[in-house]
């Protein structure tokens, strides 16, 4: 089988059997979700914040804090998983470059 072939095949093969990345949308997010799965995410530090963000809300409705925190969890999530997404990038583009200098 020469090269052309064995890309067809792989083609064929790919189309007809879909990726499971679990809640993942990309590899990517599949390794930043296992990440997250075994790493702590929420250390002391980030405790004690939210600690004063709700004491900051003290005497607001559990509907208006609810307003306030959820689009800030996801704003934080979503910010956490860019950066480590473009972690990864730069680690591979790094690793590309080191190849070509040997």
């Amino acid at each position: 089988m020469n090269m052309e072939d064995y890309f067809r095949a792989l083609e064929t093969y790919m189309a007809s059997h879909k990726l499971n990345l679990g809640d993942g949308e990309s590899v990517l997010s599949m390794l930043y979700e296992a990440y997250g799965d075994v790493n702590r995410i929420d250390d002391d530090q980030i405790k004690a914040d939210f600690g004063e963000l709700y004491r900051l809300l003290n005497g607001m409705s559990l509907r208006e804090m609810d307003w306030i925190i959820n689009p800030v969890c996801t704003l934080c999530r979503d910010h956490e998983r860019n950066g480590f997404v473009h972690g990864v990038q730069v680690g591979v583009r790094l690793a590309q470059e080191i190849q070509d200098v040997e």
